[in-house]
């Protein structure tokens, strides 16, 4: 499916993404309801990544705005900032309400329409503690069923019979595919996470490693690492954001250059530049990077 996706994300200062076709917001920066005007009502389900404030400031306005029995705002079980927001939101709009608060772990599935579900992946920006969720990355699949080939020449009674007696696995196929992925703030840790995304959303803080060294309090991730997991992996389009202010759009779109040219990587790659708020990112050639 074509999904419309427009973001702002500046390291330090704002992040959000906004899937138009699916319903969903990830994090919530300030702008998403200055931007988004009206089109902020067709957000579903807003999916937070961690609670560091570049992230989640721009929920009170959002809310405000948006409050209402659909609205389901997800987060970091452990974070202890999103219930005292929630709380804070009552108290401070009290005649908006409707919004429901879900604290999740990377074992929550999220039903968010149709046969899409959002799965969340613990992530290492936040040092990790057995059995405490603070930092997530999320990953949106679509889930089908398909009838299994032996099956094929069976009639449908004949088909439905065998599912009533031995259940829908015994029919047919679970087909998973990876519609997007999106890191939220964290250090490249596992290939293997994003693997098979038709589109990653990652950030690159970062255009060296030095930098990145310097700032791990909380780790981020540098351009090149990004850049050498996606050729080791199996994806169809990049979107790269969360730059750090401190670089121009030449310096990031050099570098960018640079890295596809030594990594080989001849899929598209989009980048959401500091300061910017990018529209229809997939279809605006203007934030296309080319070889």
């Amino acid at each position: 499916m074509n999904l419309t996706i427009t973001g702002y994300s500046t390291a330090l200062f704002a992040t959000w993404y906004f899937v138009e076709e699916l319903g969903i917001l990830f994090d919530a920066g300030e702008g998403i309801t200055a931007n988004l005007l009206q089109k902020s009502r067709k957000i579903k389900h807003v999916l937070i990544s961690h609670a560091d404030r570049d992230h989640l400031t721009g929920l009170l306005q959002f809310n405000q705005l948006n409050a209402r029995s659909s609205l389901h705002i997800h987060y970091p079980a452990d974070c202890g900032s999103f219930p005292a927001l929630a709380d804070f939101c009552q108290k401070f709009d009290p005649h908006i309400q409707g919004t429901t608060w879900h604290p999740i772990t990377d074992q929550s599935r999220i039903a968010i329409k149709d046969d899409f579900v959002v799965e969340p992946v613990q992530n290492g920006h936040v040092k990790a503690v057995e059995g405490v969720t603070k930092s997530l990355s999320y990953k949106v699949m679509q889930i089908k069923r398909k009838l299994k080939p032996e099956l094929a020449n069976l009639s449908g009674l004949e088909i439905k019979k065998i599912k009533e007696e031995k259940g829908i696995e015994a029919t047919t196929n679970e087909i998973r595919t990876n519609v997007i992925s999106y890191s939220g703030d964290t250090p490249v840790e596992d290939y293997e996470r994003f693997n098979h995304s038709k589109i990653l959303i990652h950030e690159a803080t970062f255009i060296d490693q030095v930098a990145n060294n310097k700032e791990n309090r909380h780790p981020h991730s540098y351009l090149e690492e990004v850049m050498e997991m996606v050729a080791s992996i199996e994806i169809e389009q990049l979107i790269l954001g969360h730059f750090s202010s401190r670089y121009s759009s030449e310096h990031i779109d050099t570098a960018i250059r640079e890295l596809r040219h030594k990594y080989a990587i001849n899929i598209p790659v989009y980048r959401v530049l500091p300061g910017q708020v990018h529209w229809d990112i997939l279809q605006n050639k203007g934030v296309k990077v080319n070889k």
